[in-house]
């Protein structure tokens, strides 16, 4: 058996082996890399990113000077959490969907934080 022959059934047997949640975190890690966007895990606090996913979860929480609109996006490595300062709502940011944003790390409480990020919407799949 050739080291090719033995490594496709590697990767044969690693998918037939693998949760869900591990393929679907292979699968994000292949788009991300595909659109140029760098792994969240790999994001530093004060880099410019691009970092490119599917958004988990999207919560409004309300403040008495400054409503924000939060979204966990969630690329296969880690979570970033885009905060949109001063919005409610957006229409096309709800769980489920895939997008690319832009800006930069910041921390806050221990959490990946992009403050207002360019996004770009996907298609939905």
């Amino acid at each position: 058996m050739t080291t090719e022959e033995r490594t496709g059934l590697r990767r044969f047997l690693d998918r037939l082996t693998a949760t869900d949640s591990e393929l679907d975190a292979r699968e994000l890690q292949r788009d991300s890399a595909k659109c140029g966007a760098m792994p969240a895990g790999q994001c530093r606090r004060g880099q410019v990113v691009s970092v490119s996913g599917r958004l988990r979860t999207v919560a409004y929480t309300p403040r008495t000077n400054l409503p924000t609109l939060e979204a966990d996006l969630w690329d296969g490595s880690d979570v970033v959490t885009l905060v949109f300062l001063g919005r409610r709502s957006i229409a096309g940011i709800e769980p489920g969907r895939q997008l690319t944003a832009r800006g930069r790390i910041a921390i806050r409480d221990d959490r990946k934080v992009i403050y207002n990020p360019f996004y770009e919407l996907e298609a939905p799949r």
